[in-house]
């Protein structure tokens, strides 16, 4: 059994002053030591006889006092005994005394005094307190039952149960009103414990819950009254069977939950579509909904990387779309009506992951529509191209195609363009052209006698819009002879392009500055198109993002490297020492299209090569007007662009000093350029008119 810590202060205090009073009237009778134990001696009969007068409290005061005043009278008597053993023996019985007796512990008032024998007896026999605790108000049955249980745990917080409501369908379930059982005191010292212990039931916050009192006519509140809840049974069924709203409520929008502070909206099933939406939302004041993807994830069922679970944020809603299946692993076939452009231009690309369409345009408020198209080999890049070429051609567009290197699906395109060709060669053949085109319909009067910059809505167009696209860009951007000049050319007609009805489609591999790309051109595609960025590496996603100038807060996470679910048995493989399955790697045409600051994760349209793209596509390919045709012509633009490099095309004839330059060598003037067809600084080319000024120099006309 431990000692209290004022019961072994005080005997530590006794046996160390011992020695002290024995000492002190023998070494030094006038010492300090010695007239401080006869000050205190004398301070404690003076109590004494203050206490006598007082006769309030006076055998405590007595005692308390008793251990300086018998003190004091030791060390007088040590003054007079012969030898130190005498006065040995007197401390030591004064400190034994005191160690046993404890005065000072034993008589010190803590939190209430001690009963008298007499009622103590008294409380024995009649252990009603002073206010009943059970009384006979014509309460109902199950309020005196409940009245007896809180009774018997000793009325916790010294409270009174005014009255019981037993909640519907339910066994143990009720909600109690407490009141303080003295009279206009608080409740204070009721704790969820307390109570969950009188009924024997959890003290779990879902089980008992507090909640103040409002006074009503007729009835008391404050804090001298309480409102208990007590809810066992609907606590088990909401574990165990619990409605959309509390799983969402218990399981998401907690405080630690994947959407904190959220509450539940709705849910809804698409039975044809396979998907389930949940809809919630969070105050105004929070904001916008903060989601951990990777904790709701698990919450679900699924993993952040199957590509089932999407999140949609509006405002201070969220959409929570979760597939049986990724919607990125479907396929969704390309068909001519959901290729075929509105009224304003829009087209669809393929679906979201939410399920919405994703969409594309042919021309924007500001003119003509650009296009970037970006995927990695075998990641979609041309069969994105081809759902492009197939819009813009059903909408009557006038589509070129140049390609670097010679491809099975891009000779099927170019069955269903006005122009189509390879190599580098053929690709500056087709940016001069759309170079002086700018020109060339800057000078084109519409109906009203006017120029205008092309408008969609105004009528009188002398001329159609016309979509250049470029595949395997970088790679002809690269060409030592022609790569410079056609850098040059695709950033003026990004630049320009749009006011004449002209735009420009870029498809390659990279947008990295680094690789080949100019950042005035990356701008000018992502300010007037919507890109797309198809299967991008992990370790590129960022820089990738970034070069587009998406803000770090809308980089998205790398798409993952298959979308069909693991298969289940691993245990049972390793088990067995069985490989596992490849992985089915099925993300081509699965990346972002960029319509806004934030990119969107899609999956394009499938165009099936294999069975035939005729379906897709107009039974009339649409090409220049006649006039358009002789203006190039005039300007020496408009011949077979496939033939090799003819005279002074590309700069002035080899001289006689040259004639030794070997025979397989094409004449290309060493590779130069005039200097009036690209400029040294790009930003010398100001307008389509100084274009056509350079092109004319070029070509000697």
């Amino acid at each position: 059994m431990s000692v209290p810590r004022s019961v072994a202060l005080e005997r530590i205090a006794y046996t160390l002053a011992a020695p002290v009073l024995a000492a002190a009237p023998n070494l030094s009778p006038d010492g300090a030591v010695n007239t401080g134990v006869l000050l205190a001696g004398a301070a404690g009969i003076g109590g004494a006889l203050l206490a006598v007068k007082s006769g309030e409290g006076t055998g405590r005061k007595l005692v308390r006092l008793s251990p300086v005043v018998l003190g004091a009278a030791i060390d007088v008597a040590g003054m007079y005994t012969p030898g130190l053993i005498w006065d040995a023996l007197l401390t030591a019985a004064w400190a034994a005394a005191g160690w046993c007796v404890l005065p000072l512990s034993r008589s010190a008032r803590r939190h209430h005094r001690p009963a008298l024998p007499q009622q103590a007896q008294a409380a024995a026999v009649d252990p009603a307190p002073a206010t009943p605790l059970v009384v006979d108000d014509g309460a109902d049955p199950f309020t005196r039952d409940v009245r007896l249980l809180w009774a018997r745990a000793g009325a916790p917080g010294s409270t009174v149960v005014v009255h019981v409501d037993r909640h519907p369908d339910t066994q143990h379930d009720l909600t109690m009103l407490l009141r303080a059982a003295e009279p206009g005191r608080p409740i204070s010292g009721l704790s969820e414990a307390g109570v969950a212990a009188a009924f024997g039931i959890d003290d779990h916050p879902d089980v008992v819950r507090f909640a103040p009192v409002v006074q009503q006519p007729g009835r008391q509140g404050g804090p001298g009254w309480l409102e208990v809840r007590l809810t066992p049974d609907e606590a088990l069924r909401r574990r165990r069977e619990p409605t959309v709203q509390e799983w969402w409520a218990d399981r998401l929008g907690g405080e630690r939950g994947p959407v904190p502070g959220s509450q539940f909206v709705e849910r809804i099933r698409d039975k044809e579509r396979k998907v389930i939406h949940y809809r919630a939302q969070v105050p105004q004041e929070q904001g916008e909904p903060d989601v951990n993807l990777h904790t709701l994830a698990g919450v679900l069922g699924t993993k952040y990387d199957e590509g089932r679970l999407f999140v949609t944020i509006d405002g201070n809603e969220v959409l929570v779309s979760l597939w049986d299946t990724s919607p990125l692993a479907q396929v969704f076939p390309a068909t001519r009506e959901l290729l075929t452009p509105d009224a304003d231009g829009w087209w669809v690309t393929g679906y979201l992951g939410n399920g919405q369409p994703a969409r594309n345009r042919v021309y924007t408020d500001r003119g003509a529509a650009h296009g970037l198209f970006v995927a990695p080999s075998g990641g979609g890049k041309t069969q994105l191209m081809a759902l492009n070429i197939a819009a813009d051609a059903l909408y009557g567009v006038v589509v070129m195609l140049a390609t670097e290197a010679p491809d099975e699906k891009t000779a099927m395109l170019g069955r269903h363009t006005s122009t189509y060709g390879v190599g580098a060669l053929y690709m500056i053949r087709l940016l001069r052209a759309v170079a002086a085109l700018m020109e060339i319909r800057g000078e084109m009067l519409w109906e009203d006698g006017q120029r205008h910059d092309w408008d969609p809505k105004l009528p009188g167009c002398p001329y159609r819009l016309l979509a250049a696209y470029l595949d395997e860009f970088l790679s002809a951007a690269r060409d030592g002879l022609y790569g410079a000049e056609i850098m040059d050319l695709a950033e003026l007609v990004s630049v320009k392009g749009r006011k004449y009805g002209v735009g420009l489609n870029v498809a390659g591999q990279s947008i990295y500055v680094q690789d080949g790309f100019t950042q005035l051109l990356v701008e000018n595609l992502r300010d007037n198109g919507i890109p797309v960025v198809l299967k991008v590496a992990p370790k590129k996603v960022t820089d990738m993002f970034k070069a587009l100038g998406i803000p770090a807060e809308y980089i998205p996470d790398p798409l993952p490297r298959s979308f069909s679910p693991g298969e289940k048995g691993r245990i049972e493989r390793v088990m067995r020492g069985e490989p596992e399955p490849p992985a089915d790697s099925n993300t081509g045409g699965a990346g972002w299209i960029i319509e806004s600051k934030q990119p969107e994760v899609l999956r394009t349209l499938y165009m099936d090569f294999k069975a035939g793209i005729d379906d897709c596509f107009p039974s009339i390919v649409e090409h220049l007007t006649d006039y358009e045709i002789r203006e190039l012509e005039t300007r020496d633009l408009w011949f077979d662009w496939t033939v090799p490099p003819r005279p002074s095309e590309f700069g002035p004839e080899p001289t006689d000093d040259n004639e030794d330059i070997e025979d397989d060598t094409p004449r290309r003037s060493s590779g130069k350029r005039h200097s009036g067809a690209t400029p040294a600084r790009r930003d010398a080319v100001t307008s389509p008119r100084q274009a056509l000024e350079a092109i004319k120099h070029l070509t000697n006309s």
